[in-house]
């Protein structure tokens, strides 16, 4: 038995797939697509019941992949049971996508969440009358509560049924239904797909587009404009007569202030600085008790041991790639989730988006990249995760590519321990300032070269709401566990890798072929070329391996400051570390992947390679 959820984004659908399956969820993308399904299974009555969450989408009409997966997904009978989502407080505009969906016949619950919020704004759904007019059962429910959570999975697999709605279409549409179930035998909901050039049938196409035409001619608007005027009206009859209202005091309009440029830009500045500054505080915090943690309790100890060189490298490779991973990224990566999620579920996330958009779109991108591009200066590899928050795959690669380039709290170790501690501050600000014009000059040639269309963004205001600490915290394993399981496994096979070429030499090897570019072209002592490798494994390494190449702490003593300004820079800019690659490769392919790394490491030689001719 399959059942798939159904609704628009942030009615609370996901937070509903979470309550019903646990934790053990399986993401995995659907065939044709690159959206990703989530999958989740449940026992009830000792029979498996598979979940799956589809991607929240406003309508079936349109023909983003989303829209495209949930349709193909419904005509192609994906499921068994539809339980479709739809928030209280917007059911009127929640209904127009259920009596989509009721058009395909499928089985089907209607499960209204956030019942308790409507509550509070003096709206009272009347479940009988509801269920009356769509003919499948209906189940008020507050997901942020637990509240008749656990009637879903009974009612869904006991009670379901093909919903009984008939939108009443304008004479004209249904004379067009009639005649093409007649003459072709194709089900309605093809039939209204194709009126609005939707299919993949070409002998519907035709008959249905020189039907369309002839409408259009004689209402002075199109098929499609018709068809939602008529569903939006039926959505509103029927909403007309299920919710009572009552009078209440209506609550100040925090938006008034949130989404004003003043002082809404103010606000979203100090919020965005102390997550990043509560991400950056806290995570090294967390880091620096693990990793003193880790040295002592299992470092020094196994290198005590006196095992055999190579197996004694390999098991110490192993030992520093868990002290990197559970150590330095992994508290940057548990602090950022943990705020997001707050974020996301006070509702400021929205608000935050609409803020940045302007200035988004002016690099091709939409408002919602602001949250990586800012988190990346915690750490790279939570950025590159919530890439996910874009819609495009346009979007997508671009921020991917500046994501890469911010330098995040390993790099801002490169940047201190060296430039601002042995060549000055003011030389430590300037890296940045290079960065942010890279940043600038690399956004504005990819919004020119990036393949595909760049869109209006459209976002719906969630409801502000005072967050849960459980919600918060389930949300947060969620992803954080994507981190352990991904970019875990790649580090640790990256630094037995890395170990082992320094036991077999071959990081000497290496030393000696990239000399040219090490000592000519950057005008660094031969040894940085190791340094800069470790680095790709965490950047922060490249400083440590300097020191222990170099011999001394103090590298102002053996280096000059040019070599340490250049070292610094090309540090920085270089191919981003090995979990963040590892995540990138996750979330948009080798090719982005491979792409993004050639790119910064030829912009850092290059970067690097100028830097030691003016200041030589």
């Amino acid at each position: 038995m399959k059942i798939a959820l159904l609704g628009n984004p942030g009615v609370g659908k996901s937070l509903i797939f979470n309550q019903l399956t646990g934790l053990g969820v399986e993401v995995n993308r659907y065939p044709g697509s690159s959206v990703e399904l989530e999958y989740g299974n449940v026992c009830y009555k000792q029979e498996k019941t598979e979940i799956v969450d589809l991607p929240g989408i406003y309508s079936l009409d349109g023909n983003s992949e989303e829209e495209t997966l949930v349709r193909t997904f419904l005509t192609s009978g994906g499921a068994d049971v539809i339980v479709a989502v739809l928030d209280a407080t917007k059911l009127e505009r929640n209904l127009y996508l259920f009596v989509q969906a009721a058009e395909f016949s499928p089985k089907m619950i209607a499960v209204i969440n956030m019942i308790d919020a409507a509550e509070r704004q003096g709206m009272h759904i009347d479940a009988g009358i509801l269920s009356s007019h769509l003919g499948v059962p209906v189940i008020l429910a507050a997901a942020s509560e637990g509240k008749n959570i656990d009637r879903i999975l009974p009612v869904a697999l006991g009670e379901a049924t093909p919903a009984r709605v008939h939108v009443p279409y304008d004479h004209h549409i249904e004379a067009a239904l009639k005649s093409l179930e007649k003459t072709i035998g194709t089900p309605i909901h093809m039939n209204l797909l194709a009126l609005q050039g939707t299919g993949d049938d070409p002998v519907l196409l035709d008959a249905a587009g020189a039907i369309a035409q002839e409408i259009s001619m004689r209402h002075r608007m199109s098929v499609s404009q018709i068809i939602a005027t008529n569903r939006h009206n039926y959505a509103r009859e029927i909403t007309s007569a299920v919710i009572k209202r009552t009078d209440r005091k209506k609550p100040y309009d925090l938006d008034s202030l949130l989404t004003r440029t003043f002082p809404g830009i103010p606000i979203l500045c100090t919020i965005l600085f102390l997550l990043l500054l509560s991400v950056f505080m806290i995570g090294s915090w967390m880091e620096g008790i693990i990793v003193a943690a880790f040295t002592s309790m299992i470092i020094t100890p196994f290198t005590a041991l006196a095992l055999p060189p190579l197996w004694n490298q390999i098991g110490f490779s192993l030992l520093i790639a868990l002290q990197a991973g559970f150590g330095i990224a992994f508290p940057f990566v548990f602090t950022f989730y943990i705020g997001l999620s707050l974020l996301e579920d006070t509702g400021y996330m929205t608000r935050a988006a609409f803020l940045a958009d302007r200035a988004m779109h002016r690099i091709g991108l939409h408002g919602q990249a602001i949250i990586p591009m800012v988190i990346g200066f915690g750490c790279t590899v939570p950025a590159v995760m919530s890439l996910r928050l874009l819609k495009t795959r346009r979007e997508q690669t671009i921020a991917a590519v500046l994501v890469t380039m911010i330098p995040c709290s390993a790099r801002t170790v490169v940047i201190a321990g060296i430039v601002a501690a042995f060549v000055g501050i003011f030389w430590a600000f300037s890296i940045y300032l290079i960065i942010f014009v890279l940043l600038i000059l690399t956004a504005v040639v990819l919004s020119r070269i990036t393949p595909g269309e760049q869109f209006g963004m459209i976002v719906e205001m969630s409801i502000l709401r005072r967050p849960q600490a459980k919600l918060v915290l389930a949300k947060s394993w969620l992803r954080i566990k994507e981190f352990l399981f991904i970019a875990m496994p790649v580090l640790i096979v990256t630094s037995i890798l890395l170990g082992l070429c320094q036991y077999l030499g071959l990081t000497e090897l290496f030393e000696q072929m990239v000399a040219p570019v090490t000592v000519t072209l950057l005008g660094l002592p031969v040894y940085a070329s190791t340094a800069l490798l470790f680095g790709v494994f965490r950047k922060e390494l490249a400083f440590e391996t300097l020191a222990v190449l170099a011999g001394t702490a103090n590298l102002g003593s053996v280096m000059t400051n040019v070599q340490l300004y250049t070292f610094a820079v090309v540090s920085v800019l270089f191919v981003p570390c090995v979990s963040t690659m590892a995540v990138l490769y996750r979330q948009l392919g080798a090719r982005i992947a491979i792409i993004t790394s050639i790119y910064t490491v030829f912009l850092g030689l290059f970067i690097g390679a100028i830097i030691n001719i003016l200041m030589k």
